[in-house]
C-alpha cells in the first residue's frame, strides 16, 4: 500500500442528494452515531459514539445541546515573573505591570491559545466547541495583541454558541476586539468609517445577493452602508494593555462622538429611517437588519457548508436551507432548533453526505489524538504546553485560532469553487503526514520538551477490541475508530500485508496470543507494537482519513 495520499474522492463532482428536512429513519448504529459526532464534535473517541449509540439518536442530539456552566478560565501555567497573576491563578481579569509588557503578554496569548485546545480535546458530547469555532470563523478577529481582549471575545461566541443569531450580532458589534479589528472605535460623526458597517451586511448578517445596479447588490445598497456607519459611530474601547491590576476590559458609547442626524435606509430596507437612539441605537439597527428574510437564509447556508458540503444543490436551497431559514424566522433567530432539526435529518444522514468534508486542521488533529487516546500529562504545566504543542501544529497547516486570515473567513468555507480543498497543498499535506507519522512511530513531547511524550498506546487500544486475535477484526475496528466509512476488501488486504505479510491468518492469533500471554516480554510486545504502527501510520495516509 502506497504511503502517499491522493484525494480523489472529494475532488469529485459529490452526489446529488434529494432528501430534505424530514426526520430520519434510517438504522441508528455505530456508523451513523460516528457521522453525527465527528462532524459536531471534535475527534469523538469510539466510547463516546458507542455512548451515543446505546441512547439513541434524540438523547444524542439533545446532549449535544445541553447546557453546560462556562469553562474555567485559562491560568498562569508556570510563568513567575507577573506580579499581578500567581502560577495557577487566571489572568483573564488582570492587569499588566506596565504598558505593553511583552513577556506578560506573551505567556498570556500562549495560556489561552493552549486552553482553547484544551476546551476542544475535552468537550465529550457538546456541540459547544464546534459552533465556537464556527462562529470564529463567521465572525473572525486577527492581530489582537491583547489575551484579555481574545478571551473577552471568545467567550462572547461560546456563550452564543447555539442561543440566538440576533444577539450575537448585537454582542460582537460592540466586542472590544471587534471594535478594533474593523476600526469601529474610529468611527465618528466626524470621521466615520465604514468598515464594520460594510462587513456587518456583507459577510455577517445578510450578505450581497446578485448586482441589481451601480451600489445595489439586491439585499442592500452602498447608501445603506454609509448610514449605517453614521448608525453605528460613538463606540470606543477600554482596557487595553492596561497597568492598573483591577482594570477591566470592555466597551462604552462616547455621545460626543455619535451622530445624532437622521439616518435614513434605501428602498432594500423600506426606506426605514432611524433616529437619534444614542446608546441603543446601534441594537436597532441590527433589528432592522433582521427583519429581512434574506437574514435567515444566509446564516443557514454558512451553517450549512460548515456542518454538510460546500455544495448546495437546488433541491437542498429549497427543501434544507429555505426550510432552517424558516425554522430561524419562526423562533426568532434561535440557531438550536435549526440545527437540531438538520441534524435528525435524513438529508443529514444520507450516506452520499458523508465522507465529503476535507478535515480543517484541528478537526485533522483531534481526530489523531483524541479517538487515538494520546494521553497528556496531568501537571499543569505540562498539560499547557502539550495543547500549545497542537495548537502550534494547526498554525504550521494554515489554521491559527485566532488569526483568521480574511474578514470572510477561513478560504475553505467561502472561496469558490474549490472550498475545503484549499486546506490540502503542496505545503500542507507534507505537514500533515509528517505530523500524523512522527505522533504514531515516534511520539512528540510537549513544546520545549516539558513531560513524557505524546505517543498513543496502540497494544492497549487493540486489548479493547471485540476479537483482538483476528486480525481482520483489528483492522475493521481501527477504521470504525479513524474512518469516515468502511474500507474495500483490497483496502483490508492491503493493510493485513504490514500485520502478517503473505501469512495466513492464524499466524496473527499466535503470536498476538503468544504476547497475550506474557504482556511484559519486551520482545513480543515490541515485534506486535512495531507492525500495528506502521499499519495505524498507512491507515492515517490514506485518502479516506483526511475526510469527515
Amino acid at each position: 500500500m502506497s504511503n502517499s495520499t491522493t484525494l480523489t474522492y472529494p475532488l469529485s463532482a459529490p452526489p446529488v442528494v434529494l432528501s430534505g428536512l424530514e426526520p430520519y429513519s434510517g438504522p441508528w448504529e455505530y456508523e451513523q452515531a460516528a457521522h453525527l459526532l465527528r462532524r459536531t464534535t471534535f475527534g469523538p473517541t469510539r466510547a463516546v459514539i458507542r455512548q451515543a449509540v446505546d441512547q439513541g439518536l434524540a438523547a444524542t442530539i439533545e446532549q449535544l445541546f445541553e447546557d453546560m456552566p462556562m469553562p474555567e478560565p485559562p491560568v498562569n501555567p508556570a510563568y513567575d515573573s507577573d506580579p499581578n497573576v500567581a502560577i495557577g491563578e487566571s489572568w483573564v481579569d488582570k492587569g499588566y505591570s506596565s504598558p505593553n509588557p511583552p513577556d506578560e503578554m506573551e505567556y498570556r496569548e500562549r495560556s489561552l491559545f493552549a486552553w482553547t485546545i484544551g476546551q476542544m480535546m475535552n468537550e465529550e458530547i457538546s456541540i459547544r466547541e464546534k459552533l465556537t469555532l464556527f462562529w470564529h470563523n463567521h465572525f473572525p478577529i486577527a492581530a489582537i495583541e491583547d489575551p484579555r481582549y481574545m478571551y473577552r471575545y471568545i467567550t462572547t461566541l461560546r456563550a452564543h454558541a447555539w442561543g440566538n443569531f440576533k444577539e450575537l450580532a448585537k454582542a460582537i458589534t460592540i466586542d472590544p476586539s471587534m471594535l478594533i479589528y474593523l476600526n469601529g472605535n474610529r468611527n465618528s460623526f466626524e470621521a466615520p468609517n465604514e468598515n464594520y458597517a460594510r462587513e456587518l451586511l456583507e459577510l455577517f448578517t445578510i450578505g450581497k445577493g446578485p448586482s441589481a445596479g451601480p451600489g445595489d447588490y439586491t439585499n442592500y445598497t452602498e447608501h445603506d452602508v454609509r448610514e449605517m456607519a453614521r448608525v453605528l459611530s460613538g463606540w470606543e474601547d477600554y482596557g487595553f494593555t492596561a497597568e492598573e491590576p483591577d482594570s477591566e476590559v470592555g466597551a462604552e458609547f462616547k455621545p460626543e462622538k455619535h451622530d445624532t442626524g437622521t439616518k435614513t435606509l434605501s428602498h432594500r430596507f423600506g426606506n426605514k429611517t432611524i433616529t437619534n437612539m444614542g446608546e441603543d441605537e446601534y441594537s436597532h439597527l441590527i433589528d432592522v437588519i433582521f427583519e429581512q428574510d434574506q437574514v435567515a437564509r444566509f446564516i443557514a447556508r454558512r451553517l450549512y457548508i460548515w456542518f454538510v458540503d460546500y455544495k448546495i444543490e437546488e433541491d437542498a436551497e429549497t427543501d434544507v436551507i429555505g426550510a432552517m431559514a424558516q425554522i430561524l424566522i419562526d423562533n426568532n433567530y434561535e440557531i438550536k432548533p435549526a440545527l437540531q432539526t438538520l441534524f435528525g435529518s435524513q438529508h443529514f444522514f444520507d450516506m452520499r453526505n458523508k465522507g465529503l468534508m476535507i478535515k480543517n486542521p484541528i478537526d485533522f488533529l483531534l481526530s489523531i489524538y483524541k479517538p487515538l487516546e494520546i494521553s497528556l500529562p496531568e501537571p499543569t504545566d505540562q498539560k499547557y504546553d502539550a495543547w500549545y504543542r497542537v495548537f502550534g501544529f494547526a498554525d504550521e497547516m494554515k489554521m491559527s485560532y485566532f488569526q483568521v486570515p480574511e474578514v470572510a473567513g477561513w478560504d475553505s468555507y467561502y472561496r469558490e469553487p474549490l472550498f475545503y480543498r484549499l486546506w490540502i497543498n503542496s505545503t500542507t499535506l507534507p505537514i500533515r503526514m509528517r505530523i500524523s507519522e512522527t505522533l504514531i512511530m515516534e511520539g512528540y513531547f510537549p513544546f520545549g520538551a516539558n513531560g513524557p511524550k505524546m505517543h498513543p498506546d496502540l497494544l492497549g487500544i487493540i486489548a479493547t477490541f471485540s476479537n483482538p486475535t483476528n486480525p481482520n477484526v483489528v483492522i475493521d475496528e481501527f477504521a470504525q475508530i479513524l474512518l469516515p466509512m468502511p474500507i474495500t476488501d483490497g483496502q483490508k488486504a492491503a493493510l493485513k500485508e504490514l500485520l502478517i505479510p503473505g501469512l495466513p491468518d492464524f499466524e496473527w492469533t499466535l503470536e498476538y496470543g503468544e504476547y497475550a500471554a506474557n504482556p511484559d516480554n519486551s520482545d513480543l510486545a515490541n515485534a506486535i507494537d512495531e507492525k500495528v504502527r506502521i499499519m495505524v501510520k498507512t491507515m492515517l495516509s490514506m485518502a479516506e482519513f483526511y475526510l469527515s
